[in-house]
Formats: C-alpha cells, structure tokens, sequence
C-alpha cells in the first residue's frame, strides 16, 4: 500500500532490500514465530485523504468545551489568562525550540541568557537573590523545596498547611514516604492557616513550613506571622507562589520568605490539557549550593566580552545520584523561555495592571454572586483572584448546568474538603469580562 508521507519509492525499497541481501520486506520478520504473527488486517477504520482526516478531527474537537468558545471560571492551579502572540512566535523559533541542555555554553549563549534573563525576573517578583532555570511543574518544586530544607538542617519533619494545593501535598507525600519525612498538615481557619494549630505541629525538629500564597482557597496569607513562626524554631518558610498575584501583593522574600516556589504556568503558558507547566524556585544566596537543578550564570570570557554558562554545579549532580543535590535531571526549558518572554512583554506596568485587573474582577464578581439566594461567601479572608461560594446544590449539579451555558464552572472543594460540601472554588482572571461575570450571576441565580 502507498504512504504519502513516506519518501520512498519502490526502486529505493528494492535497492536498500537488496544492499542487506533479502527480497522482500517481510523477509525481515523471518525470525519471528508465525504462531504469533498477527494473520490478519488491523481492526482499524479506511484510510483517509488528508483532507477527510482534518475534517474528521476538527468535527471530534467541536465536542470539547473550549476556552475560545465557553467563559472559564475554572483555577485551582491551571488559569485562563492572555497570553500576547509574541510568546508562542518566539518559542516556535527553531533555535528555541529545538535546543535541550546548554552544556556547551560556546554554542548556547542565546538560550543561556533568555534562561539568565528569566531567572532574574523571577528573583525580581519574588524577593529573593537566586533562582534556578525551571523545575517541572508546582508540585515537584514543593517537594525539592522541601528536600533541601531537610537535608540542609538535617531534619526530618515538615509542617505543611492544607490549604495547600492538594495536588502538590500529594505529591510531597509521595516523595516524602521513601525519604521518611515526617509530615503534619496544619488546619485552616476562615480560610488561612490556624495559627494555634500551627504551634501544636512546629518544632526544633522541624525542617520547614510549607504554605501557599494566595492559598488553593485564593486567600492571602500572613507571610510575615508565618515566618516568625518557622524561624523561632529555626526552620524555614517555603511559600508556593501564584506569579500574578506578586504584580501587587509584597514579595515573600521580602517578607522572611526562605525558598519561593510555584507554578509558572500563569506567566504565558495555555492550560494545554493539564502541560507541559513549568516550576519556578527561588531562595536567598545562603542555600545557593543547595538548589536543585541548572543555574545560569553571567561571566565574562577571556577577552572581556560578557557571557553566560552553567555554574555552581559539581559534576555529581548529573552522574553521582547519592551525592546529588537533587535527581531532577531535566527542566522545562522552553517554558522558561516562554515566561522570561512573557514577563518581558508585560513589563513592570503591565505585570501589575493584569494583578489589578485579576482582582477588581474577582471581586466585582464575589459582589454579584454574594447577592443571590442560595449562595454566599465561605471566608472573610482577603483574596486575590480565587474565592470559595457555598451552593445550595451540589457543585458538580451546578457545573453540569453551567456548561449547558457554555459556562466552565469552579473547583469542587467537596473532593478533597469534605468539610467545604457544595463549596465551589471560582476563579477570575483578567480575560473575563464584565458581561462574562454578570452571565454567570445570572444563571447560576436561575439554576439555584
């Protein structure tokens, strides 16, 4: 049978079938036992033209709720917001997209210095004086956070708040149970961390606590309380960052902060079916040494002229895993990339102006759903973009009645919350409109 997309002719088959010295193609499967030849057809549907086969394809992708044709109110750790063409055209580019690992610096001084670039902002948001060139996603940076906290102090206990991701929790657990951590989840109260369950939990045998800020509740924690907290006991403060939100609110550096991590897919990455995403980390000069993965340094070369290179990594971090820092052997270099152009096109103002939109949105928003019958508010606490709504029905009802709307309803908090029943977790991001938000009032008033 004829493939198109393969270049050979028959005379180039018969011609490489004849340098190897059989005659047909099916000579080369000889050694195979014919009992477990497959003596048949494939199950599969006729070929298509090419043609046909984009038409079939885009018909299966009409059934798919999509955030070009439905208004998403949907976060929890994967957001909605604008991303400039810019992004996607530089990241296509070919020498972009087609480099990995810049272990040759003579060849890679254009991706070196995007990566250096994107590590200096990310300092920049933060707080903090160091950060590396991307880890793979949120929930890996928590648990490398925490693996460093516990074997620069070594210690083996971790005090995490479960207004945390709960993705990211498990995630923790799961690298925690082989290292023996030990780790407490700390209670949330009016939707921040608890502070007296907080003094039950700490310890001088603990390695670090763990909050997330704004929290998977969207609301604004106490860094600077929190920190006091780890301090008093010597343990650090690891805050897992949402990257808008520090368009406004103080950096957690600045706040006694010690390792800022966090989920960079906000800053130019589309939600993309749950990736590739892109983990951020950024700590103080004091614990430099200890940061897991590549870290881009600026130099000069042997004539003056500036430079870049991989620095402060000893070769064992590679090919010694019982010395290493870390095992994270790769990262999300493109996606970097993709942040360091975001942030980039943005600017300063801009970085700011998308936080400004982020909450005046979601609060114009928390106003027009507080005012329904059936619906009200879960927390006092300041938020930023992301609040909790108790429902009179069940969220996932709701939801189902939403999306006949063409509307992507919030976070069922009730699968992993049991406590927060019918409580959904919405999210605004500047793409929504002021129509978009009094749409969803007004249905979601019918439906309840």
């Amino acid at each position: 049978m004829a493939r198109s997309y393969l270049p050979h002719t028959e005379n180039d088959i018969k011609a490489m079938l004849a340098e190897i010295g059989v005659q047909s193609i099916q000579d080369l499967f000889n050694d195979i036992p014919s009992d477990i030849k497959l003596k048949k057809p494939l199950d599969l549907p006729r070929a298509l033209a090419e043609s046909e086969l984009v038409a079939h394809l885009r018909s299966l992708a009409s059934s798919n709720a999509n955030l070009q044709d439905y208004s998403c109110f949907l976060g929890a750790g994967a957001y909605d917001h604008y991303i400039p063409s810019v992004v996607d055209h530089i990241i296509g580019r070919s020498e972009f997209y087609t480099a990995y690992t810049q272990y040759q610096p003579e060849i890679a001084q254009g991706y070196l210095q995007a990566l250096w670039e994107y590590q200096s902002m990310i300092c920049s948001i933060t707080g903090m004086e160091a950060a590396n060139a991307s880890l793979y996603d949120g929930s890996t940076a928590i648990a490398e956070a925490a693996m460093m906290a516990c074997s620069t102090l070594k210690r083996k206990e971790i005090v995490v708040a479960s207004s945390l991701n709960p993705n990211y929790r498990a995630v923790l657990k799961t690298y925690g149970k082989d290292l023996e951590f030990k780790i407490n989840e700390v209670s949330f109260s009016n939707g921040i961390v608890d502070s007296e369950s907080l003094d039950k939990f700490i310890s001088k045998n603990t390695a670090a606590v763990i909050v997330q800020h704004p929290n998977f509740f969207g609301c604004v924690e106490d860094i600077e309380s929190l920190s006091n907290h780890a301090h008093s006991v010597g343990a650090y403060l690891i805050v897992a960052a949402n990257p808008i939100s520090l368009g406004l609110l103080e950096a957690p550096g600045y706040l006694g902060a010690d390792i800022v991590v966090g989920e960079g897919q906000a800053l130019g990455l589309p939600t993309a079916f749950g990736g590739p995403y892109l983990g951020f980390f950024a700590t103080t000069e004091k614990l430099i040494r200890k940061m897991p993965g590549r870290i881009v340094g600026q130099t000069s070369d042997f004539e003056g002229n500036r430079g870049f290179v991989l620095t402060l990594q000893a070769r064992e971090q590679h090919i010694r895993r019982e010395k290493a820092n870390s095992n994270i052997c790769s990262n999300e270099a493109l996606c970097a990339l993709g942040a360091a152009v975001y942030l980039s096109t943005l600017g300063r103002k801009g970085f700011r102006e998308i936080a400004e939109l982020c909450l005046q949105k979601a609060h114009y928003a928390s106003r027009r759903l507080s005012e329904l019958n059936g619906c009200e508010l879960v927390f006092s606490a300041p938020f930023f973009n992301e609040f909790v709504i108790k429902l009179n029905k069940p969220v996932k009802q709701v939801n189902k009645s939403l999306l006949s709307e063409r509307i992507i309803g919030g976070f069922d908090l009730s699968e992993h919350y049991p406590e927060l029943s019918n409580s959904m977790l919405l999210c605004v991001t500047e793409k929504r409109s002021k129509s978009e938000i009094d749409k969803l009032a007004n249905v979601l008033g019918a439906i309840l």
